[in-house]
């Protein structure tokens, strides 16, 4: 719905026409959207539930990755539920309200994650590469700090790209040809110039956050020196593997993200487009859990006493 004064296009709704028009399609996408978004609640739920519990899951990395349970959790009940309940509806509508706190809810969580992941990268440096100062370094007051500036640079990231996409005015029509509202199919329907703000707002932070990615690398580099320099193959490769499962992470997130923002600034198929958003948002969180679990020996051992422990109870 919009109201057209002069020139201008006051649009006070948006429609997500992301999935095809067809009802039996919107049942299918609605069930399959809800199966995917009930595995990620659980297994970061689960996640969230042995690391408060587990005596033995008390160390820095998984008080992190309780956070990133948390993030992953909020980041895709954001747009999953509102598409679902779209489909189910069928109804495309959500409004300009909406669609802003969508956007920075997306934005704000996704750039939490993304520095609590370099957190998380600094934690195994500081266990690999400086043992002997790892407690002093790493302590209780060190990680609350961390996370909350996790956090707080989300939460300034998000203000500041949902100012820059809102400020434009809208010329187009007011359909989003994705499942929820994202910055790059916002700024389609921009007036010419007008996205001029938020293009910079991107390069900035693009710029930043590239600086933040070589800080990483660099960390990893130490990290990969520190573990050729042990002397057994089998401390080499424990030692590593506890790096695994923050190298997927890290690797699922910034190749998903950079895929779904690099094609829709290209000129690919909305179908494309929309396939590769649905990965984006979807997929870590679904996939996070997983990966910490089945390559991190303690979550293991954490998982089978819990299970064990229900087991015996219905005994």
């Amino acid at each position: 719905m919009s109201q057209k004064t002069a020139n201008t296009t006051v649009i006070r709704e948006f429609l997500l026409m992301g999935f095809p028009d067809v009802w039996m399609l919107q049942v299918l996408y609605a069930v399959l959207f809800f199966l995917i978004y009930l595995t990620a609640l659980m297994g970061n739920l689960l996640i969230v539930t042995l690391t408060i519990t587990d005596q033995h899951l008390q160390a820095p990395m998984y008080f992190f990755l309780r956070n990133l349970s948390w993030i992953d959790m909020c980041y895709i009940s954001v747009t999953v539920p509102k598409s679902i309940t779209n489909s189910l509806t069928n109804s495309h509508s959500i409004s300009f309200l909406g669609c802003a706190s969508q956007v920075f809810l997306v934005i704000f969580l996704a750039g939490t994650e993304y520095a609590l992941l370099i957190v998380m990268s600094y934690d195994r440096y500081a266990a690999i590469c400086r043992p002997l100062h790892y407690e002093s370094v790493m302590n209780r007051g060190a990680c609350v700090q961390m996370v909350v500036a996790s956090w707080l640079s989300g939460c300034v990231y998000g203000s500041v790209h949902v100012s820059g996409t809102f400020s434009v005015t809208f010329c187009g029509p007011n359909l989003v040809n994705q499942f929820f509202c994202d910055i790059p199919s916002l700024l389609t329907m921009a007036c010419p110039r007008d996205q001029i703000l938020e293009y910079t707002f991107i390069i900035a932070s693009c710029c930043f956050a590239f600086a933040c990615f070589i800080l990483m690398v660099v960390s990893y580099v130490h990290i990969f020196s520190a573990v050729l320099s042990i002397p057994s193959s089998q401390g080499r490769f424990k030692t590593f593997s506890t790096c695994m499962p923050h190298l997927t992470v890290v690797t699922l997130f910034l190749s998903s993200g950079f895929t779904a923002y690099l094609g829709s600034a290209s000129k690919s198929s909305s179908s494309m487009n929309l396939f590769m958003s649905v990965l984006y948002s979807l997929l870590p969180p679904t996939l996070n859990p997983i990966i910490y679990s089945l390559r991190n020996r303690d979550m293991k051992v954490a998982l089978g006493k819990l299970f064990s422990r229900k087991f015996l109870s219905k005994m």
